[in-house]
């Protein structure tokens, strides 16, 4: 069920992006009246789902969910026909009409793809509202589990103070702009610490497991059983471990450091359960652990409630979401902008944390949230325009550069040109594909 809901989700904000992409190519060019053979959702190779000719476009759904696209007649584009460009031009193609029409069309697919992922933002920004704690009021410092920020001398307990010389305002902020990050100035019981991040620090963190790099530090809340542990009588889901031999445990982090004295032995723990306390004894194995799992992501709320942290939450009206969403957009925008050019930094080794479908796939949960929904689509419309922009030939960047090399020199490269680099785009594109996906296989099989 879970597999099904998350392919659900990926099947439906891939079909938003793609036919709204396609759109954007198809009403510039009905527009111009160039004529559109075919308007498809997902690749018919040999064979369609659905088909129907509507005036002279066919309109369809093809069987493999890599894409969609369409088919404007007189322009070389991924499905190499050019039998049609072996007649005299004709009024309605694509290669008759001004430069400045056929660049209108090329760019509507990544416009459409920007515009899209800030409308989402404002949407969201009006329905949702805004919800995070400020970095300030994380009192008791970060949690540090990720063993590779750990070895650069990440504690718990520290509090970011900086990223890059920019004070940090919101907690929600830190990991994405520690990904990219320079050098971060922490403060460890009251003393300043600058730490500069390596040049492969990226690198290092693919070798990892643990995909986040700081997390809020949350109570020892049981949210299961490990290697069928004697505890599973005492214990329940849901209960909140408060002190263990008497030591108090505010969070769970602090649990290993009172265990280690512990070992083998039978100890007296105090947990919360229905908002009463009670007392249960707790075997402790040879490895200092009770065989509790504990959650490790709690909602806002809940942590609100339990008094660990202040909820900043904030309310827009329509108009005030505007603004808001735009600006969240651009720094979406110009985040991932960055994250390209250090996969384009061999140095940093970010090339090869590139995923493809599959780490799509991934990043959708497998229960149903609208609001993750949204989010993830806002940013894949964000990213699908950006890499289209990139100018290889097989793409809608590699057609607009040749068309603004049109429009200053006053001359058109050649179709047998066009043909030629399109076909070298098209292996391009086919060997960023194998290398993303083959990444996605990859870690599937080492299990990172």
């Amino acid at each position: 069920m879970e597999f099904a809901i998350k392919l659900a989700q990926f099947l439906l904000s891939l079909s938003i992006l793609i036919v709204l992409h396609e759109l954007g190519h198809f009403i510039p060019s009905k527009l111009f009246k160039t004529r559109v053979e075919k308007f498809y959702l997902f690749f018919d190779v040999k064979y369609s789902l659905f088909k129907k000719k509507i005036g002279d476009t066919e309109y369809g759904i093809g069987w493999l969910p890599l894409g969609g696209y369409v088919k404007i007649a007189g322009m070389i584009d991924e499905s190499m026909d050019t039998e049609q460009l072996q007649g005299e031009p004709q009024p309605w193609e694509f290669r008759s009409k001004p430069a400045w029409q056929r660049l209108i069309i090329m760019l509507g697919g990544v416009t459409v793809n920007f515009i899209l992922a800030f409308i989402i933002y404002i949407g969201m920004t009006f329905y949702y509202g805004e919800q995070y704690i400020a970095n300030d009021n994380v009192k008791d410092g970060i949690w540090i589990s990720n063993p590779t920020i750990e070895k650069l001398g990440f504690k718990t307990g520290d509090k970011v103070v900086s990223i890059d010389g920019i004070k940090v305002e919101k907690f929600d902020d830190i990991n994405k702009q520690l990904f990219l990050a320079k050098q971060v100035v922490l403060n460890h019981k009251g003393k300043d610490t600058t730490i500069t991040l390596p040049g492969n620090f990226i690198s290092q963190l693919m070798k990892g497991k643990k995909s986040t790099l700081v997390d809020l530090r949350v109570p020892f809340i049981v949210s299961g059983y490990v290697d069928k542990t004697p505890n599973k009588e005492a214990v329940k889901t849901k209960d909140i471990i408060k002190s263990i031999n008497g030591t108090p445990i505010k969070y769970a982090d602090e649990a290993a450091a009172v265990l280690e004295g512990l070992k083998g032995k039978t100890v007296e723990a105090i947990v919360l359960r229905n908002e009463k306390e009670v007392k249960v004894n707790l075997k402790v194995n040879d490895s200092a652990k009770l065989g509790l799992a504990f959650a490790t992501r709690i909602p806002y709320d809940n942590m609100e409630k339990l008094g660990l942290y202040k909820i900043n939450k904030l309310e827009y009206g329509f108009f005030q979401s505007i603004p808001v969403g735009i600006h969240r957009g651009w720094e979406e925008l110009a985040s991932y902008g960055k994250q390209l050019k250090a996969i384009f930094t061999p140095s940093t080794g970010a090339y090869k944390g590139v995923g493809g479908f599959g780490a799509i796939f991934n990043i959708f949960p497998s229960s149903w949230s609208w609001f993750v929904f949204w989010n993830i689509t806002a940013l894949l419309s964000i990213m699908l325009g950006v890499m289209n922009l990139l100018p290889i030939p097989a793409l809608d960047g590699g057609h607009v550069i040749f068309l603004l090399y049109e429009m200053i020199s006053g001359k058109k490269p050649s179709d047998k040109f066009l043909e030629r680099a399109q076909m070298v785009g098209f292996v391009l594109l086919i060997s960023l594909l194998l290398f993303a996906n083959g990444n996605d296989i990859y870690k599937a099989i080492v299990g990172k």
